[in-house]
């Protein structure tokens, strides 16, 4: 039987159960509509509160790599190094009290200045100022861009209050080896020049971000992390070789020293390619210490400067008159030291001789201007411009060069009466180093002329390769025709004053040299002041390699004799780099008077 007495507890228990389940009831809805319910909107509203944090995940700018794979621009990790003054501090005081093992902050700054080339006093002053400023501060910065092993000394140190966040940075490990083509970035990470800036698109990295709150212990709270990830730039590669260009870069800073010169180039065309297999010149940067390097230096001249190409035209004129005039290399024509033309032109060649009887090859042998002025008479000056574009003189090479100029030749109907002698030998026309060595190329190679480039192709992150579009190859002159060049050719470099000095033993060899004038900017010429080239090609039996030397204002030797040497040694160099084989065969020698 229950009794009141039985009744009563049994009654407060169930009550107080009732009471309990729903206060856990409640706990429970409310716990749903925090996780579940609304659980977007509070993390977004969190995100918003002091306890929200953001982190950018870096993605890794692509690498700038020559024809094999060697890194010529790349990325690294530095580490910006902050400190906490608030938590200092709070270290210092828990020493003191005798909570803490930690050394104090007096002590630490000692090491920290040493590791980081800081003085104690500068890195002290750091926090004693973030601390003036605010006394619950948290953030100073102690230095920017340490190196990783700058970053591990720190991190042995085992202070709390130090943290390093690394971001990548640029670094060119060869420094100023093809610094010329590959640019340099800021230290924003900026693209600034040179391919590093136009070709952007294929080395930008896509930066992610990682989003998460933390207590106020610094603890990330678990679930609240939200990552967009980073994506990676590709690799651009490069058609020129690394050790080639190396090599180049240190001939010819010796050598326009040695002609006391404003600048020196050399480049190096691959006959059957296109391919720039070298692109030298001095003064040119280093990407590691771009403030050392003048602004006008920064570039490539190669690629940026045009220049009145003189004599190394001769050969593009002998071209056209063999190919569409009916001239062959032992044709002739009376020509003196001087000679006047209708319409009042007058040509004169730079030594003095009697009125001999050149053949087309003698006239290239001795590079006479007024020999060469009567065999362009054998066509029109229309057609001379039309094998002028034929060559791609004046157009540009579409290399992948940001910027890349133009040569510039007037339309024939502008040509007055001294201009259609002038341009048959490089005067009243300009050029640059890249269409000069691809006309030569044309020249030699069978009469058809390759689409040149620098870039051989991007690889993106995902494994996808972009390769560069570029020209179809055209022809330019006939076989006929450019076999006869390439004789005519290799006997200027085995008949002429310098062809001791251009020979390399073992190999055939032939090429052409241009002393151009340069505009004094009111019309006129400077006096005494010159651009001299050479451009040549081995071997002259089967044709591999186009090398054009120039030095802008020698003034030790002022003619193209100047640059004998550098261009000895760069063949010499380039035969031996593709391991280009010896001739087998001996060059026929060519009358130079008829």
């Amino acid at each position: 039987m229950t009794t009141r007495s039985t009744r009563s507890p049994r009654r407060r228990t169930v009550v107080a159960l009732a009471v309990v389940l729903a206060v856990l009831a409640g706990f429970i809805v409310r716990l749903v509509d925090i996780q579940v319910v609304n659980a977007d909107d509070h993390v977004k509203d969190s995100l918003n509160t002091a306890f929200a944090s953001q982190q950018t995940l870096y993605g890794t700018r692509g690498a700038i790599v020559d024809e094999n794979g060697q890194v010529l621009a790349g990325s690294i990790l530095q580490y910006d190094c902050q400190l906490s003054p608030l938590l200092i501090r709070q270290t210092d005081a828990s020493v003191l009290e005798g909570e803490s093992k930690s050394r104090l902050w007096a002590d630490v700054s000692n090491d920290v200045a040493r590791i980081t080339g800081q003085t104690p006093e500068e890195v002290r002053g750091i926090v004693a100022a973030a601390l003036a400023e605010n006394p619950d501060s948290e953030f100073a910065y102690l230095k920017k861009s340490v190196s990783t092993e700058t970053f591990r000394e720190l991190a042995d140190l085992k202070a709390p209050y130090i943290t390093c966040m690394p971001h990548p940075a640029r670094a060119y490990p060869d420094g100023a080896v093809a610094g010329n083509l590959v640019g340099f970035v800021g230290t924003d990470g900026k693209p600034q020049e040179s391919l590093e800036r136009s070709q952007n698109d294929c080395l930008a990295a896509t930066n992610g971000t990682r989003t998460y709150e933390k207590g106020k212990d610094g603890v990330v709270i678990p679930g609240t992390e939200v990552e967009t990830p980073a994506t990676d730039g590709g690799t651009l590669e490069l058609t020129i070789n690394r050790d080639l260009q190396w090599y180049l870069q240190q001939l010819i800073a010796e050598q326009t020293q040695n002609m006391v010169a404003q600048h020196g180039s050399i480049l190096v065309y691959e006959v059957k390619t296109g391919k720039v297999r070298a692109a030298a010149e001095y003064p040119t940067v280093d990407p590691n210490n771009v403030d050392a390097t003048d602004v006008k230096d920064r570039t490539s001249q190669i690629f940026l400067g045009t220049f009145e190409p003189g004599s190394t035209f001769k050969g593009l004129t002998a071209a056209t008159v063999i190919d569409a005039g009916g001239q062959t290399p032992t044709s002739t024509v009376v020509a003196s030291s001087e000679e006047h033309f209708a319409d009042g032109a007058r040509v004169r060649d730079s030594f003095k001789h009697p009125a001999n009887t050149y053949t087309l090859t003698g006239v290239l042998i001795d590079s006479s201007n007024a020999g060469i002025s009567k065999f362009s008479e054998k066509v029109d000056k229309q057609t001379r411009y039309d094998y002028f574009q034929r060559f791609g003189i004046g157009q540009g090479t579409g290399s992948g060069y940001p910027g890349e100029e133009n040569g510039l030749v007037y339309p024939a109907d502008q040509w007055g009466a001294q201009t259609t002698y002038n341009t048959s030998f490089g005067q009243g026309v300009t050029t640059t180093m890249p269409e000069l060595a691809r006309a030569y190329g044309a020249i030699v190679n069978g009469g058809v002329r390759m689409p040149l480039q620098i870039i051989e192709s991007c690889t993106k992150a995902d494994g996808t390769v972009v390769e560069p579009e570029v020209g179809d190859p055209e022809r330019v002159i006939s076989e006929s025709t450019s076999a006869e060049m390439r004789q005519m050719l290799e006997n200027v470099f085995l008949q002429a004053p310098y062809a001791k000095t251009v020979a390399i033993p073992g190999y055939r060899i032939g090429g052409k040299t241009g002393t151009g004038e340069k505009s004094d900017g009111n019309g006129g010429y400077k006096q005494g002041v010159y651009y001299t080239t050479m451009v040549g090609f081995a071997p002259a039996d089967d044709p591999q390699y186009v090398v054009v030397v120039t030095l802008d204002e020698p003034t030790k030797v002022t003619s193209s004799a100047a640059n004998a040497t550098a261009f000895q040694k760069a063949m010499t160099q380039v035969l031996k780099t593709y391991r280009v084989m010896p001739s087998t065969t001996s060059p026929e020698l060519l009358p130079k008077f008829g």
